[in-house]
Order: structure tokens, then sequence, then C-alpha cells
């Protein structure tokens, strides 16, 4: 009896995956959805009474998970970096020719593939398993997503076995989408609930990937397009085509519009092509990839220090129209910066209606000659983001823009530093900017509380449990308990972390006070000249900047920052919360290292950035953020980029982390600096 159940729990698992690939890979459904409904609701009961047979690559599994608190970071196995952009064919033709040039006359091929306008995404394999799915992140750290990669129906759970590639673990990159029926179905049911629209399939995408709970995710219809294959963290076969045509052979759904290109000639006759029938197709592109076929040639081509030499992206124009510019309107973002909108007559542009666009700052505006009542044109940047062009024909009625200057959220006092082309709210309690605030006060860098992240901090502000960072210290047990997803164990551990965070020193809090141009290094600075917030608070102009490295622009960002009642309001909250305001002098380094400036670039392979700056520091080195004449050593990891450049030009010595920590063991020992 167990043995039969068990042969058609797996007959049934069998089944099911062969119909959806056939209905989310191919498009060629071969039964009905009610027969497939009918094949999942068996095999759920079956493995509902039978827990010991469930698998993690059953298709059962794609109906989502139990919620998570949060997303783990992981790095990449290897860089996922960014493509430079073309957007013309004369940019087109300069990147042909860099290539000819830099492969010396040498013969090479071209695969062009479409540009799809969604989010990257890593998929890792592991003995034909999906064992962890990562969004881009930083293109070096990304986020882990497996429990919402493994609801896309297209991405296969388990892998075809393939005897000409059968490594035991490799990756698959490629590019979330929804297509466009499913986000006009997203979008019908979120005006049907009251709920606001989605811009684009792009950030329907995104929130739907990195929502909290799974079932969100299983409830959208993503799709997952493979476009690269890798193994150890490098391509894995000779060629990209080679990689494309075995990622469809292992059962990836991969986009049916690619082309091997001899020439630059064939590229732009499959760009053209392309672009005619874009309308047609069932998601959005934005454009098309062009990247060198062989993996050898792409090797000896390299990347820069934030793109690969051997591939660019060629961007499609934006699509325009005409509408009337209605009003202009401020918005405070999460950084207290007030950005002026344009709220238009709605236009349909590429098959979205715009009835917003960005505006940037009031000098755009001025530049532009804007005024309410204008027509203007319109086009969506990158097909997606709405921008006004320019004055198509003045109103007859027009009215000029001022930008506000009280905060329009909160009232607070809004400054425009020298130099700088936005205003911004310098109050960091403003309701608009709080939850940025909050994140950055509790982030690594600043007060280092570990388990307030963004979920949590959402539900804090939307239970008006907190209305400043001061707030986080008057959080009971019994408050923290009651959030979703918060048991007592962890919301007692949140609490500690929270006390804990008091010890923090001064420049942390300094830091995560949020001052505009103060960041960790020139907090650092402040702490170590000042000795204390109230003097720091006190000082003027003139005197901040007689800190190394605090010139006019830091010393008036300050300034207009303790010039703001509530922010001085809060700085004592903080005093009463008994947090770190003042440090004591520190004692002089007598570290052989005295005198000496370094510089870090790149990954390092055991230290990080911080690690090695602290010992460089404890040995009495100053360590600097760019390279100059002045720098003794640069020291260098994996990915090292312009820095590094730099320091071959001004003929700087450069160090590897092994003779890093070599010179500082001799540091340690009495030996100094090598000569």
């Amino acid at each position: 009896m167990t043995q039969s159940i068990k042969d058609r729990i797996l007959s049934l698992r069998k089944e099911v995956e062969k119909h959806e690939y056939l209905y989310y890979v191919l498009d060629q459904p071969e039964i009905t959805d009610a027969e497939y409904d009918a094949l999942m609701r068996e095999l759920q009961a079956l493995e509902e009474a039978h827990p010991e047979f469930r698998s993690p690559d059953s298709p059962t599994v794609r109906v989502g998970g139990l919620p998570r608190e949060g997303f783990v970071k992981v790095a990449h196995s290897s860089p996922m970096l960014s493509l430079d952009n073309a957007l013309n064919e004369a940019e087109l033709a300069e990147f042909d020719a860099r290539v000819r040039g830099l492969l010396k006359g040498e013969a090479f091929a071209y695969v062009a593939e479409v540009k799809l306008d969604g989010l990257s995404m890593a998929a890792h394999y592991d003995h034909g398993l999906l064992s962890q799915a990562l969004t881009r992140g930083d293109g070096r750290v990304g986020e882990e997503v497996t429990e919402n990669a493994r609801t896309i129906h297209s991405l296969p759970l388990r892998v075809k076995h393939l005897k000409a590639f059968a490594p035991a673990a490799f990756e698959v990159r490629g590019e979330v989408v929804m297509r466009r029926a499913a986000f006009e179905r997203l979008n019908q049911q979120r005006e049907t609930a009251g709920e606001p629209r989605f811009a684009n399939p792009r950030n329907a995408a995104a929130g739907a990937l990195r929502a909290l709970d799974p079932a969100l995710t299983a409830g959208r219809r993503l799709d997952y397009f493979a476009y690269f294959l890798f193994a150890d963290g490098k391509p894995a076969l000779p060629t990209q085509w080679e990689a494309l045509t075995t990622l469809d052979a292992l059962g990836f759904m991969v986009n049916p519009h690619r082309r091997q290109c001899r020439n630059l000639d064939e590229v732009l006759a499959f760009i053209r092509e392309l672009e005619a029938g874009r309308e047609r197709l069932a998601y959005e592109i934005d454009g098309v990839v062009v990247k060198v076929d062989s993996v050898a040639q792409q090797k000896r081509l390299g990347w820069t220090a934030k793109a690969p030499r051997w591939a660019i992206a060629f961007k499609y124009a934006a699509r325009q129209a005409e509408t009337t510019l209605e009003s202009i309107g401020v918005n405070v973002g999460r950084t207290g910066t007030l950005t002026p909108v344009a709220n238009l007559a709605p236009v349909i542009i590429s098959g979205v209606t715009v009835s917003r666009a960005t505006l940037h700052n009031e000098d755009e505006i001025q530049r532009l000659g804007l005024a309410a009542g204008d027509r203007v044109l319109v086009e969506r940047s990158g097909d997606v983001i709405p921008k006004v062009v320019r004055v198509v024909s003045q109103g007859a009625h027009r009215q000029l823009f001022h930008m506000p200057e009280a905060c329009p959220v909160c009232g607070g006092h809004v400054v425009r530093e020298e130099g700088e082309v936005a205003r911004r709210c310098v109050n960091t309690s403003c309701p608009a900017r709080l939850r940025e605030t909050l994140l950055h006060f509790a982030g690594r860098h600043a007060m280092d509380i570990d388990g307030l992240g963004d979920a949590l901090v959402d539900q804090l502000l939307a239970r008006g449990l907190v209305s400043s960072v001061a707030d986080l210290y008057q959080l009971s047990e019994d408050q923290v308990v009651s959030l979703e997803r918060m048991g007592k164990k962890s919301a007692t551990k949140l609490i500690g972390n929270i006390a804990k965070s008091k010890q923090q020193p001064l420049a942390r809090v300094l830091n995560g006070l949020g001052i505009p141009f103060v960041g960790e290094r020139t907090a650092q600075i402040l702490a170590g000249h000042f000795l204390g917030l109230d003097r720091i608070a006190a000082a003027g102009t003139d005197e901040l900047q007689q800190a190394p490295e605090v010139g006019p622009k830091v010393a008036a960002a300050i300034r207009d920052f303790f010039d703001e009642e509530r922010n001085r309001a809060l700085v004592e909250r903080l005093r009463e919360a008994g947090l770190q305001l003042e440090q004591e002098k520190p004692k002089t380094s007598g570290g052989k290292l005295a005198g000496l400036t370094f510089v870090l670039t790149g990954t390092l392979p055991t230290l990080t950035r911080d690690e090695a700056q602290q010992r460089l520091e404890a040995a009495g080195a100053k360590v600097a953020g760019s390279v100059s004449r002045k720098t003794n050593y640069v020291v260098a990891g994996e990915e090292a980029g312009s820095k590094l450049d730099k320091a071959r030009e001004l003929r700087v010595a450069v160090l590897s982390e092994a003779e890093l920590l070599a010179m500082l063991d001799s540091s340690a020992n009495g030996a100094g600096a090598p000569e």
C-alpha cells in the first residue's frame, strides 16, 4: 500500500512537471486548466496525508511557503556587472570598432539577445535540484529569495540530465519578468481593492520577488528567462550560443528572439526587426544585448571597473507623446529631498497610461521654462520612467511654480546647500523620511541594531509606535511581540540589541543621525576632533572646517542640521536614553606605521574593508578614500578599479593582502614599514 502511494505521488509529479513545462515554457498546453488543477489537487492531498514522501522539487512548493522576517544577504559566485549602453547606431559602431581593435583583426562573432525589462536573478543548482536563488543586489551581494523563486513556474525545480553537461553544481543567471497580460490583471485587481496601480511590470515583478510572503509571489504570474550558464563562478561552455542552447535543453525558458551575427550589419538588422515587432511581444523589452560569442575572446577583452568590454546594451529610443501639464506638486523623498512632480492630463505611451512625471528639481523646471497649463512633450525614458522633455506650447493661463520654503509634510526647515540642485527637509523625524532615517540609524555602520530591518520598521511605523529614532529606546517587549511574525524570543532579542546599541561610540551615533554628507569616515573625524556632540552642535562653520577633511559644504550641512529645533530636541532625547554623546581624547599612537597613508580598493581574500582599516589605524596609519601623490601604499584585492589604475599612474606602491598582513605583523613586532 505504502509503495503504491509513493509510486502514485512520483507519477503525479512527473505528469504535473510535464504539463507545467508545456504550458509555462513552451506555451503549448495539452490539457485544460481544470484537468491540470485536478492533478495538482490530488498530488497536494497525497503529500499532505503522507508528509514522509514530500520533496523540495515537488510542483506543490510553487504555491508558496511560510512568511519570513527578512532576507539574508549572500555574496555572488562572481560579480553580476551591469552593461554599458549604446543609445544609437553610431555608439554601437564605436563599440564594434573597440572590440575589433582589441582583438587585433581576429575573427569573431556576436550573439544578439532581447534586453528584457525585468530584474536579474541567479539560480543555483546542486545535483540537478534548485538549491538557492539570489537577486542581483549591488552586483556583488544579493538577497536570497529561494522560496519565492520556487513559485515561478517557468523556473525548473529539477533540471533534465544531459550527458553533454553534467557538473554537480552550476548556476543560471537570467531575468525575472511579468508579462503584460499578468500585469494588467494585477492592476485591475488592485483597483478593485482600492489599492494604487503599479507603474510598470518591472516594479510589480520586483515587489513580488522580494515579498516577505512567498504566497504573494505565487499569486503573481512571474516568468524567468535564462541567459547565462556558469560553473564555479565562470562561464560553463566555450561560447554564449552553446550556453543558450544548453539552457534550452536543460528545460529553462530561453528567449526565442536571439541570433548569431557575423558582423555589425547583421546585429543592426536584428535590432531593427525586433523593434518593428516589439509591441506584439507578450512582455516589455527596452533594447538588445550584444555579446561577443566566444568566452575565450571575452576573457581577452576583459572588464572595466563597472562593465564587461565584450558586451553592450543597445537601448531603443524612448516613446513620446504630447499632453497638458495640469499642475506641479512636490514629493518629499525618503532622504528628505523635495522633488517637483508634474501632474499631467493622462496620456497613453507604449500602452501605459502616464499621468505623473518627475521634474527632478527647480533648476530643471527653469531650464525647461515650465508652468502649469503648458502643452508638453512627455517620454518614457528607458520605456519606464516618465519624463517631461520640453514645452510644445505655452498655456493661455500659465501658473509659475515656486519651491516651498517649509517642508510640505512636516513644516520643517528646508535648505538648499551651495552647489546643490535639490532642496532638503533637515528634520530627521519628518514622516516622509522617517523610514529611511530609522533604517540608516539601525544600520551596520551606525548603531548596528541587528534584527531591525525593512519589514519590522514598516510595522513599527504602521502601528504608530515610533515617530523618531529616539522612540526605539522606549519600545517595550510587549509592543514588539504584538507585531506580525515576532515571537517572544525574537522580541526579547531585538529589545536587547536596541539596549546594546547605547554603548556604540560617538562616531556611530553621529553617523546614525543622517546628517547630509556626514558618513562613516567624516563622523569618525568629527568625533575625534571635537570629542563631543554638544561641541559639534555649537560650532560655527569656520570652527567645523578646522577638523581634517571637513570643507564648507559639509560644515554648512552640519550647521543646518543643528539649526533645526526638532533635531536638537532629538539629540536631547537620545541623551536621556543613555547614548554615548562624548568620547575620550584618543591616545597618541606609537604605531610604526604612523605618518603613512594607505588606500584600500577591491575585495580582499580574508579581510573586510572595515577590518583592514581598523588594523591599519591601530598601527598608526591613515586610511584615505582616494589615491594622490601623498598616498604611500594602495592595498588592492580582486576587481580593483580606478584606484589601482591611479596608483600605477602615480607609481604608488601596490600591496596584496598578504603583503599588508606581513607589514602589520612587522609593525607589531617593531620592524616598521619596509623601505
